[in-house]
C-alpha cells in the first residue's frame, strides 16, 4: 500500500490512509483477514476495491455492520457513525 501513495499510521500499523486530490481522505484498515475501507468519496472506495481485487482474492461483503467484534451503526439523517 505504501507503493500506492498510502501512509501507514504511526498509531496502528494495520491502518493506512491517503489524502485524495480533493482534500478528502481514504482509510484502509487491515486486520488479518478483515478489511475495512472508509471515505466520503465513493468512487475512490470503488477504485481501491478494484485494485485490491486484481491483486488479491477477496469478497465484497457490502456496507460494514461489524468488524473485529465492534458494531457499526450509521445515522442516515445526521451522517454520524457510532461504534459499540
Amino acid at each position: 500500500m505504501i507503493g500506492c501513495a498510502y501512509i501507514r499510521s504511526l498509531y496502528d500499523s494495520c491502518v493506512y490512509f491517503r489524502k485524495l486530490p480533493n482534500g478528502e481522505y481514504i482509510y484502509l484498515l487491515l486486520y488479518v483477514d478483515d478489511m475495512l475501507i472508509a471515505s466520503t468519496n465513493r468512487s475512490s472506495i470503488d477504485k481501491l476495491k478494484v485494485r485490491l481485487s486484481s491483486e488479491f482474492e477477496m469478497r465484497d461483503l457490502g456496507e460494514a455492520k461489524r468488524i473485529l467484534g465492534i458494531d457499526i451503526e450509521r445515522g442516515m439523517v445526521n451522517g454520524k457513525v457510532s461504534l459499540t
